[in-house]
């Protein structure tokens, strides 16, 4: 049933938000709210009413990539194929939905909620099931660590150059120079042990919102 004119007039007003939020605290995680809603082309007090504080934009923009991949990481898991084709599968997908450019620019910047801690632990569960069918199959390296994952969809969220075609074009270049780096057999040990849970995890920790 479609929405009614205000009810259809405030969604598309969210959506403006949040969008414009995405665009301008991934460039500039300390700018004001009153730069979103510029951006967005509405006014403080519509902002207001759905985000009263900054604090809870971020986390909305926050839930909704992990929402995202957590969805992702789940058909990854639904897919019975070969698990090396749904590992790198489920990469190039969260690659293209940009989730980890807010986790590189965000972290740190707000208290997670505990809602937004266990979607975080869901997408672990997640990440590792898949992992250990891919390493039981044979498919990547013995040594690659499930918080390796966090920091390399990083490393390709933080490739940002000429427009977006273009950023999206160098980051799959690099994503596929990754993956040959991720999979079975690997020449070389990896150096040095992977990043602890408590080091990808306490970024996000601060003592105040915004």
């Amino acid at each position: 049933m479609p929405l009614s004119g205000r009810r259809a007039q405030a969604a598309h007003n969210d959506q403006a938000i949040l969008e414009a939020a995405r665009a301008v605290f991934v460039a500039d995680p300390s700018a004001p709210v009153s730069a979103v809603a510029n951006q967005a082309g509405v006014g403080m007090s519509a902002l207001d009413r759905r985000y009263p504080s900054k604090a809870e934009l971020l986390r909305r923009l926050s839930g909704d990539g992990l929402g995202r991949y957590l969805t992702e990481a789940e058909a990854a898991l639904a897919d019975h194929g070969d698990p090396w084709a749904a590992l790198v599968g489920l990469m190039g997908r969260i690659l293209d939905a940009d989730t980890h450019s807010l986790t590189l620019r965000l972290a740190g910047t707000f208290t997670p909620t505990k809602d937004l801690d266990d979607d975080a632990e869901r997408a672990q569960e997640l990440t590792l099931r898949l992992l250990e069918a891919t390493k039981a199959a044979g498919g990547v390296r013995a040594d690659l660590h499930l918080n390796d994952f966090t920091l390399v969809f990083e490393q390709l969220a933080s490739v940002r150059l000429g427009d977006q075609d273009r950023t999206s074009q160098l980051r799959h270049r690099y994503l596929a120079l990754l993956l040959d780096g991720l999979h079975a057999p690997s020449a070389e040990p990896l150096p040095g042990p992977p990043p602890t849970w408590k080091e990808v995890s306490g970024r996000w920790d601060r003592l105040a919102d915004p």
